[in-house]
């Protein structure tokens, strides 16, 4: 900031003790000057830097300081760090209905979803629902946080991408290959029947045993047929002891009868001879 001094053309003395005691007097009174030169701009750069010759940066890239990899990789060496995932109150809600899920059905299928459209879908839905076959739809990770720590851990391999359950409460594995049969969009990877595992070969083989009518039926006829050879065993013997007995008893009779016959036969002999 520079000011304008008063000058007086006698003495320099007397200007600078005037100067300074008006200005004093002015910065006393609060005034301030009128005329204020303030330098604006930046400072000029003189200098650059030169770029580096070409000779210079092969020579520089070549002998750059390249440090030797370790022998075990660092993500070896270093534990791997689990982030501990809280369930929200949705994920514990819905492993609630995964858990009642495989708690009241005996057949528990599990199928891949190969981009089946919505149509398809809720035809394929109700003709199953004629069967009393239900599609559930479970995220696989509240399905994989519940498998593994139930019987049922084998199952986790096949929760990978999109699948579709189907679950009933009695095992209908004949009816659902036939339904599922003719859609090709869904594919059959393994079930679980009657707290037993199955592949999909599993599954099949199972659909071509006899129902549980049949078989019932099959095991009612084989035990009244038990039965009844149980009765005949026990009614074998005393059959053949009275069969023996009436014949011993008739063997007697007849024994008995042949000697009065003997008996007579002999009287007459020796009539005949003393008569004669």
């Amino acid at each position: 900031v520079r000011t304008n001094r008063w000058r007086l053309g006698g003495g320099g003395k007397m200007a600078a003790v005037t100067g300074r005691l008006v200005t004093a007097g002015a910065v006393r009174r609060g005034w301030l000057p009128f005329q204020v030169v303030v330098r604006h701009g930046s400072k000029a750069v003189t200098r650059h830097r030169k770029p580096i010759h070409i000779l210079r940066q092969k020579l520089l890239a070549v002998t750059e300081y390249i440090p030797p990899r370790p022998a075990v990789p660092e993500r070896c060496i270093k534990p791997w760090e689990q982030e501990i995932h809280e369930p929200s109150i949705l994920e514990k809600l819905i492993r609630r209905d995964v858990e009642f899920t495989f708690q009241e059905n005996k057949m528990i299928a599990v199928f891949q979803n190969n981009s089946i459209n919505s149509e398809d879908l809720r035809l394929l839905r109700h003709r199953l629902m004629k069967h009393d076959i239900r599609m559930k739809f479970f995220p696989n990770r509240v399905m994989r946080s519940y498998l593994t720590d139930t019987k049922y851990k084998n199952l986790l391999p096949l929760f990978i991408g999109r699948n579709i359950i189907l679950v009933s409460k009695e095992p209908k594995t004949k009816e659902m290959l036939q339904i599922v049969r003719s859609s090709t969009q869904i594919s059959l990877l393994g079930a679980c029947i009657e707290d037993a595992l199955f592949s999909r070969q599993g599954v099949v083989k199972y659909s071509r045993l006899p129902g549980m009518q049949v078989i019932r039926g099959e095991v009612v006829s084989g035990l009244t047929q038990i039965t009844s050879q149980t009765c005949q065993l026990l009614n074998n013997g005393p059959v053949l002891l009275t069969n023996l007995l009436e014949q011993y008893l008739k063997q007697q009779g007849d024994a008995v009868t042949g000697q009065k016959e003997s008996a007579t036969t002999e009287q007459k002999e020796t009539q005949e001879s003393q008569a004669s």
